[in-house]
């Protein structure tokens, strides 16, 4: 603590970097669940594609917009 800082300030410091420590650790941790998410996400539209797919060729239908 600077010789000019007013008494408390080393606390309110402290309560400052707390709190920035904190901030930092939900929003980790929010980021984590949302990318797992995502990745569940991402896996369901898979199995979708694939039955409807499925589902397509066992109607006779062709699939026009298949990716090559």
């Amino acid at each position: 603590m600077a010789a000019a800082d007013p008494p408390g300030a080393g606390d309110l410091s402290q309560l400052a970097e707390n709190l920035l420590y904190q901030l930092q650790e939900n929003f980790q941790a929010l980021t984590e669940k949302i990318t797992l998410r995502m990745e569940e996400m991402g896996k369901r539209i898979d199995d979708l594609e694939k039955h409807v797919a499925d589902l397509m060729t066992e109607a006779g239908i062709e699939n026009t917009n298949e990716e090559q």
